[in-house]
């Protein structure tokens, strides 16, 4: 039997590296003040639209930039960050810390294929399928965790990246929601 699994999605808001333009993958650096400011204003809004009473839980990426965000929203709404390392954004290897530039000019064929969704382990991080391999473990604790509440939805704040594995077509910049129904597995 299947049943939904609901997850509000939530974009950590702008780090400094964001603010820099250049790529984080696993790198951990701190909201900017721009960014602390939009996790205060999506905190306010999620509070007064009522968008996020019910919630089970608020699980967070353990980096830096999602916690913070999650801390945030999480003293607004009432919910205490739970930090979960499976929900981190993909390891870029030595693309962290360059810009879009940089990483063409040094990588272009690199670049090309992972644009294009090829296998490989961009900047000699994290491939493809350990990527998903380690964002399904995740989905499992959070569908455990939401099963234990009742089967509740579930907040989670995390990375573009990760938002990108979970709905191909998604852009959310910082800072925004989406809602998925994820199909879970039943006993």
């Amino acid at each position: 039997m299947l049943r939904l699994m609901r997850l509000l999605c939530i974009r950590h808001a702008e780090s400094t590296m964001n603010a820099a333009g250049v790529w984080q993958g696993q790198a951990d650096p701190p909201l900017s003040r721009v960014g602390r400011g939009q996790a205060r204003a999506l905190a306010r809004r999620l509070a007064e639209s009522g968008e996020a009473r019910g919630l089970a839980a608020l699980a967070t990426s353990d980096l830096r930039r999602a916690r913070q965000t999650a801390e945030i929203l999480g003293e607004r709404l009432e919910l205490c960050p739970l930090p979960l390392p499976a929900l981190r954004e993909r390891d870029v290897g030595a693309w962290s810390g360059r810009s879009h530039a940089q990483i063409a000019a040094r990588w272009p064929g690199d670049l090309r294929r992972f644009r294009a969704g090829e296998e490989l382990r961009p900047g000699g991080g994290e491939s493809r399928a350990e990527f998903q391999a380690r964002l399904r473990a995740a989905l499992a604790e959070l569908a455990a965790l939401a099963a234990r509440r009742g089967g509740r939805p579930v907040a989670v704040v995390t990375h573009l990246g990760v938002l990108r594995a979970l709905r191909p077509a998604a852009s959310p910049g910082n800072a925004q929601t989406l809602w998925l129904d994820l199909p879970q597995r039943c006993a």
